[in-house]
């Protein structure tokens, strides 16, 4: 189970309802979209986290980008279109509408295994939770998630604001992309965050687990 981190994140609500809280948006890339991944699912991914970051930076919450920048070390061939100084490694162009606060490189899944250091600006930012969305929902969406609620930050993933690829179990058999999805969204709910959907946070009516 989570331990809540003692310095008691949660902001009070007032008018609004997430301030202090930093979006978090995961290698939203433009390399995502090479056919070499294969089958994606959510074709609304790119409208709801173009409309998350919209809603941030209307109300002037804290925004982070994060950026993957492959390495020779990846494992996997496909994120070779993510390698700095190619197209694929460019940020989607609906996020160059908002400045973010921070834009944190990694190498691995986990945001907070970047540079600069995501866990300590959050804490320098007293950030009263985050809301992780991204590319792709099952490998840096999730770990980004799971790593930011062991260091005990409150968490709200936006599922559907998300999406991935079609996997081969190590069966044989063929996972589809939704399948996926679903397990990630069970896994995660109640246990290390929120799961919700981007209407609910636009709402104002997430909030996070007890």
């Amino acid at each position: 189970m989570r331990i809540r981190d003692p310095r008691g994140y949660c902001a009070a609500m007032g008018d609004d309802p997430y301030v202090g809280w930093v979006l978090i948006v995961v290698d939203a890339q433009k390399g995502f979209d090479d056919p070499a991944w294969g089958a994606r699912n959510n074709p609304a991914c790119d409208d709801n986290i173009g409309a998350l970051v919209d809603d941030w930076s209307s109300h002037d919450r804290p925004l982070v980008y994060v950026r993957h920048d492959s390495t020779e070390d990846d494992a996997e061939l496909t994120c070779s279109v993510l390698t700095p100084g190619t197209p694929g490694n460019e940020l989607r162009d609906y996020l160059g509408k908002a400045e973010p606060d921070l834009l944190v490189s990694k190498h691995v899944n986990s945001a907070f295994h970047g540079s600069p250091d995501l866990h300590a600006w959050l804490l320098s930012q007293q950030a009263a939770g985050i809301v992780v969305c991204g590319i792709t929902t099952n490998h840096c969406c999730e770990t980004t998630v799971r790593v930011g609620a062991n260091l005990g930050h409150d968490v709200l993933f936006p599922i559907d604001a998300t999406f991935t690829f079609d996997r081969r179990h190590p069966d044989g058999t063929m996972l589809s992309a939704d399948e996926i999805t679903r397990a990630t969204a069970a896994s995660l709910h109640d246990e290390f965050a929120n799961v919700t959907t981007t209407a609910e946070v636009l709402a104002g009516r997430a909030r996070p687990i007890d």
